[in-house]
């Protein structure tokens, strides 16, 4: 039942934005010589689809977002903007899953509702009703996840979170963008390169930053305590964000709320070089003198067909994305993880935190994989082609067959879909996820103010446990971890005033986790320092192999 009521608010509440109850006066803000009409939601307005830089149409397609040069006229902010495109993905299905299992991913990974085009650089505004240009509140800015393939900022209700902070008398303004998703924005090969058109979607939401600080004290935001927040890709993001230009905020943020998403084990952009030459042999363009002149002229739907040809996330090869960001010389200047170890990182406080059972639902499309030498192969082929087999004897005699060590974790014998799945599960979800997240702390928390979460809520869900993106109920519906947000944006620090656990800072002699549990007891201060072997030996193959 818990599951349901989970499920029921998440799909309800947090994941779909619903109709608000209007007061009679709209909003009004004027930004350069024009004006816009928001909606009055109770103690909210919000402002809807302001577009932050030129459509990517036409030559604009697979290049560097273009600024506004200034608004003019009047411009209605009531309605979402487009989406990006998105890449089809097509959800797991078998027989052996629950019905709950089933109905979690139809909730997290189901397609948008709102409309899609290639004109979708805009953004969305969130502000208490009280707000004046004079009224310096702190910014937090979303950037959503979906695998850096699927995704909108019309999925998630930027309502909760200005609310909770009104309600706490720590008032924040949201703002969230769309940014280039899939191939549209993460294109990757040696002819990217050359172009200097590289991590499109990073730059996108690099623009989308600027954007905020030039016109968010419109809003009655202060541009200069902003924070940026995401989950998943979003969080990924974030570090990226923190990473690019060897570690240069440009002054666009002072702080870094990551769920489920650290700096990944990428390498050079060429390891994109296959999908790349995928679309253009698909579109007709292999012929061409200048294939990516060729990309920008191709129709939408033909495009659109070519991507959805090549791997998705829940494809067999799984967190072995295809497209993400990768190492361009410009805007990773190296591999993410070398950037860490060189200290070429924002120096900004940071929250960074992982579900327990990360890798579970993205295990789901390996189920036919049940035999040692089928999991070896598959790690091999999949992650590390490069290894030698020492070396990859080695990772499956840590992660070993055994269901009790497994993941859903601290399941025993239970949610064993087949001989194989929880030790995939807990490889693909250290390996992507729980590792990266420990590598960046232990390399930072000495130099900047760090915090780290763990959420094991929903553990008893059928099939994959306290699975990605579970997390979302503990933020998008005002729980506990909304107002540990709502505080660091205002104090660069998650305590406050708030009646909740004190939540000590992240050390390497104290590796302090703020875990979230089901019970009676929500909250407990645990420590970092579980599958310590697991998780030492995949980065050393990530900073030797850079799997992604």
């Amino acid at each position: 039942m818990i599951v349901r009521v989970f499920l029921a608010c998440l799909a309800a509440g947090g994941m779909a934005f619903g109709t608000p109850t209007s007061r009679a006066t709209a909003p009004m803000v004027t930004l350069d010589s024009a004006t816009f009409t928001g909606v009055a939601s109770g103690s909210i307005n919000l402002f809807r689809g302001i577009p932050f830089a030129q459509p990517p149409t036409g030559n604009l397609r697979f290049n560097l977002p273009k600024p506004i040069q200034s608004y003019n006229g009047s411009y209605s902010a009531t309605s979402f903007g487009n989406a990006c495109p998105q890449q089809a993905i097509q959800l797991p299905a078998s027989n052996l899953l629950s019905e709950n299992a089933t109905y979690y991913l139809n909730t997290l990974f189901g397609p948008l509702a709102n409309p899609i085009s290639e004109d979708c650089l805009n953004l969305d505004v969130w502000t208490p009703a009280t707000v004046t240009p004079t009224s310096k509140l702190p910014v937090v800015v979303w950037i959503f996840g979906g695998g850096f393939e699927t995704g909108g900022t019309s999925s998630y209700n930027g309502s909760a979170i200005v609310q909770s902070s009104i309600d706490l008398d720590k008032p924040v303004i949201l703002v969230s963008m769309n940014y280039r998703l899939s191939a549209w924005g993460f294109l990757a090969s040696s002819e990217v390169k050359a172009a200097g058109v590289a991590n499109l979607g990073l730059q996108d939401q690099r623009e989308a930053l600027r954007w905020v600080q030039k016109y968010i004290t419109a809003f009655g935001g202060d541009p200069s305590k902003v924070t940026i927040w995401g989950q998943s890709s979003g969080a990924m993001s974030v570090a990226m964000q923190m990473l690019a230009n060897g570690g240069n905020t440009e002054g666009l943020f002072r702080g870094a709320f990551m769920q489920s998403g650290s700096p990944l084990p990428v390498g050079d952009i060429t390891h994109g070089q296959v999908y790349y030459d995928s679309i253009v042999a698909a579109t007709g363009c292999s012929g061409a003198s200048d294939t990516l002149a060729c990309l920008r002229e191709v129709p939408p739907a033909t495009l659109q067909e070519a991507v959805d040809a090549t791997p998705n996330f829940f494809s067999y090869q799984s967190l072995k994305f295809a497209y993400v960001p990768r190492v361009d010389g410009v805007f990773l200047t190296d591999t993410p993880q070398n950037l860490v170890l060189e200290g070429r990182v924002a120096n900004i406080p940071f929250v960074t935190g992982d579900c327990d059972d990360e890798g579970t639902a993205f295990s789901l499309t390996s189920l036919n994989i049940t035999t040692d030498s089928e999991v070896y192969t598959y790690v091999e082929q999949n992650y590390f082609p490069e290894a030698t087999r020492s070396e990859i004897n080695g990772l499956l005699s840590i992660y070993t067959a055994n269901l009790t060590t497994g993941s859903p974790y601290d399941t025993g014998t239970l949610n064993g879909l087949t001989p194989q799945y929880k030790r995939i599960a807990s490889l693909q979800g250290d390996l992507i996820f729980q590792a990266p997240r420990r590598f960046f702390l232990q390399n930072r928390s000495r130099f900047q103010n760090t915090w780290s979460f763990l959420s094991k809520r929903l553990k008893t869900f059928t099939d994959v446990g306290s699975a990605h993106g579970t997390d979302i109920l503990n933020i998008w519906h005002g729980e506990e971890l909304t107002t540990y947000l709502v505080q660091f944006a205002n104090d660069l620090n998650p305590n406050g005033d708030a009646n909740l656990l004190t939540w000590p800072q992240y050390t390497m002699s104290s590796p302090h986790l703020m875990t979230f549990l089901d019970g009676p007891t929500p909250l407990a201060i645990t420590q970092d320092t579980y599958r310590a072997d697991g998780f030492t030996y995949l980065t050393s193959l990530s900073l030797k192999y850079h799997p992604l």
